[in-house]
């Protein structure tokens, strides 16, 4: 069975590509969706403007390609691509022919701000369905404005001291990756972080680095398991290695027993 799905998709790569499915998205689906705006601006519109920044009626292209490929309702598996742009291709089928904003793979508090799309039943073909999967599907490849490669926070030899730092006071590394135009970071940082119970525990059983990840990438290597998502909270050991990480933000309790469940 893995041979069929394999042999059908090298048969439909032949005739499918990126720039293919960037043309049936210019040419069909531009009319409603954007192509790309910086995702620190997304955030601000919805969590910060209530949209009225920028009035947004549909997710824009690198909006669907975080819900595809990072997003709690991602679509396959990324380890297995041949397979992955299949289900890719069922997914757009089936929602664009019968839309419906209350079973989307998109965050349900950005889509409320959504009304539902017409059908699209006739307007696409099913080669073009196939070349819109490969353009998702190798979007963030593709793209150049949002892999700009950012400054480490620190140097090796730094990170090293934090990490001296960490064995000789029996602490693990809490490394925090925020920004200043992150609605959940800011709440996060008047109602739970600054409160002195919290500070407290934290300091006792952790070093604590926050990251502004509008202008620094992660230490320790923590890059590549960032699913660009703030608040995030990565927990490291004396060693550097990740232990465990925590996207989203939190109430005080649940921070708390964070920071409890991985104490040394």
């Amino acid at each position: 069975m893995r041979f069929i799905f394999i042999f059908l998709v090298f048969i439909l790569s032949l005739y499918a590509s990126y720039e293919d499915g960037r043309k049936v998205f210019e040419e069909k689906c531009i009319s409603c969706h954007k192509e790309y705006i910086p995702l620190n601006l997304i955030k601000e519109n919805f969590f910060e403007k209530d949209n009225s920044l920028l009035n947004l009626k549909t997710p824009t292209a690198n909006m669907i390609v975080w819900a595809m490929m990072d997003g709690p309702n991602k679509i396959g598996d990324p380890n297995e691509p041949d397979i992955q742009v299949l289900e890719i291709e069922k997914f757009l089928k089936e929602y664009l022919e019968n839309p419906d904003r209350f079973n989307s793979i998109c965050d349900d508090t950005v889509m409320s701000y959504y009304d539902n799309k017409p059908s699209m039943k006739g307007e696409l073909t099913n080669q073009d369905y196939i070349d819109l999967s490969y353009y998702f599907l190798d979007y963030k490849t593709n793209l150049k404005e949002d892999l700009v490669v950012k400054e480490p926070l620190f140097k090796s030899d730094e990170e090293r001291q934090f990490l001296e730092k960490a064995k000789n006071e029996a602490k693990k590394i809490i490394v925090y990756a925020t920004s200043k135009t992150c609605f959940f970071c800011k709440k996060m940082d008047r109602d739970v972080l600054s409160l002195s119970e919290v500070k407290d525990f934290s300091d006792k059983n952790y070093i604590f680095i926050e990251v502004d990840m509008d202008n620094s990438s992660l230490p320790f290597d923590l890059q590549k398991n960032y699913k660009k998502i703030t608040p995030s909270f990565f927990i490291v050991d004396e060693n550097g290695n990740l232990n465990n990480q925590y996207p989203g933000s939190w109430s005080k309790k649940d921070y708390i027993d964070i920071l409890k469940k991985n104490v040394r």
